[in-house]
């Protein structure tokens, strides 16, 4: 197997004690070891993280956004070795998507080292600044495991906190080495790194020691941290469940818009809390984009990440692989008709082939549930109040977007979706200078930009007398 990273307590790596399997989804077999911390650890790690803490937001804004700079330069360096982790571990195609994840996050920190925290000038002798918080806790999932720790990572420490970081356990490699990166070029103690498996997760949450939580993960998962953190308040960003409705009005350029759906869709094979989930399609075009992208997912190439001709890798880890398989199975049950996929490949690892299902309805699993992996369902609509209505009955609310070549309609209805992003004619784009997060439960506070560098600061209103 492997060497076994190493978790980074204040700046020095911690000796190796217990450690894990992780296993690769392309074969369903271990092929490393990570290391597991101790409940003694994550302690360690925190009082590191508030040790460093009065120096580090004492440092200049600047200088702390050079030092995430040079974070983003060295991750570069390192995108290929770093990517061949990544893949191996996540599934991901190597070249098409894991080294891309990797140029994208340091991309991400540049653009996040840039942004500064506003000083509001409320009246004369009125000002409102914003401080930092001080120990910031990150947990991060396994389907964007670089990239959504950086998400975390930056904004926290550019607004001047120091962080403890536990990956997900399905993908602890790519993200422990990062953090070695990463320390290089930060004091010791302003970045830590533990790992495990929930009970770790929840002894964060719980830590009278941490001041913040940010999360991205399942919505139950989300509520327990809530529940936890409220021992001494501490401040939460939760990224929540997502099941993404999209509405496809009668007047849409069906040619035009079916290779792109697909893709926002299938991103990472469907594991990407933004893809596209529920498709509500009008009657009078239902028919054929159904069919054409049953054609793209047909000449879908679904195979492990380092085969250069792999579009699309396995599913992450088991459970979520039968769970898949079981909403599958369940819409088939129930009158759903495949018109590609449907079942897992007959291989080792977790194997689940691009998949367009019709013939479904509201009330059914797969359409109420959040599928997280390679199926597409196609409902049927004639009324598009009645699909929005439908689109928006879901507990969850990250995003959803309507397509149309009447752009003024299209606008009109994806305004009243109640979601935290709303597209038209896209689906699933973000970017580093607009916020994004999730309504309902699909998450609190927002993530990007100025709104989401808000989320890492406290405001402090000075008052001054002349």
């Amino acid at each position: 197997m492997e060497n076994i990273p190493a978790l980074i307590i204040d700046g020095r790596p911690l000796p190796i004690g217990e450690t894990q399997d992780v296993i690769d989804p392309a074969t369903g077999r271990a092929f490393a070891r990570a290391p597991l911390a101790s409940l003694a650890d994550l302690d360690r790690a925190v009082a590191a993280a508030r040790r460093a803490f009065p120096a580090w937001a004492a440092t200049a804004i600047d200088e702390r956004a050079a030092a995430v700079d040079r974070i983003a330069t060295a991750m570069e360096a390192e995108r290929d070795s770093l990517g061949a982790l990544l893949s191996r571990e996540q599934g991901k195609p190597l070249h098409s998507s894991a080294v891309g994840e990797i140029v994208g996050a340091a991309a991400w920190a540049r653009a996040t080292a840039a942004l500064r925290p506003l000083v509001e000038l409320v009246k004369d002798g009125v000002e409102v600044h914003r401080r930092p918080l001080g120990v910031v806790a990150s947990i991060t999932p396994w389907n964007y495991p670089v990239l959504i720790s950086i998400w975390h990572i930056m904004p926290a420490l550019v607004a001047g906190n120091t962080v403890v970081l536990k990956p997900s356990p399905y993908t602890p490699l790519s993200v422990l080495r990062m953090i070695e990166i990463a320390n290089a070029h930060l004091p010791p103690g302003v970045l830590n790194s533990v790992s495990g498996d929930a009970a770790l997760g929840q002894a964060m949450a719980e830590h009278q020691g941490i001041d913040k939580i940010v999360f991205t993960g399942s919505t139950p998962t989300g509520r327990r941290i809530m529940a936890s953190g409220a021992g001494n308040l501490k401040r939460l960003t939760l990224e929540l469940g997502g099941n993404d409705a999209a509405i496809v009005l009668p007047d849409a350029d069906i040619d035009a818009i079916a290779p792109k759906i697909f893709a926002k869709a299938f991103s990472n094979n469907g594991q990407t809390c933004a893809a596209l989930k529920r498709l509500y399609v009008h009657d009078a075009v239902h028919d054929a984009l159904a069919e054409k992208l049953a054609t793209l997912a047909r000449q879908a190439r679904t195979g492990p990440g380092n085969d250069p001709s792999t579009q699309f890798g396995p599913v992450q880890n088991r459970a979520q692989f039968d769970y898949v398989c079981a909403l599958a199975a369940d819409a088939r049950a129930k009158g759903g008709r495949f018109l590609s996929g449907g079942a897992p490949l007959d291989r080792d690892g977790y194997f689940f082939p691009i998949s367009i299902l019709v013939d479904v309805s509201d009330g059914m699993r797969i359409v109420d549930e959040e599928q997280f992996g390679p199926i597409l369902p196609l409902i049927r609509f004639t009324d598009a109040e009645d699909a929005l209505a439908r689109a928006n009955a879901n507990e969850n609310g990250l995003g959803g977007s309507v397509w149309s070549s009447d752009l003024a309609r299209a606008r009109a209805l994806a305004e009243r979706m109640q979601v935290g992003t709303a597209w038209v004619n896209d689906h699933g784009t973000i970017s580093p200078d607009a916020p994004f997060g999730g309504a309902k439960q699909s998450g609190i506070g927002m993530e990007f930009g100025l709104h989401g560098l808000d989320e890492y600061m406290q405001l402090q209103t000075v008052r001054i007398s002349r």
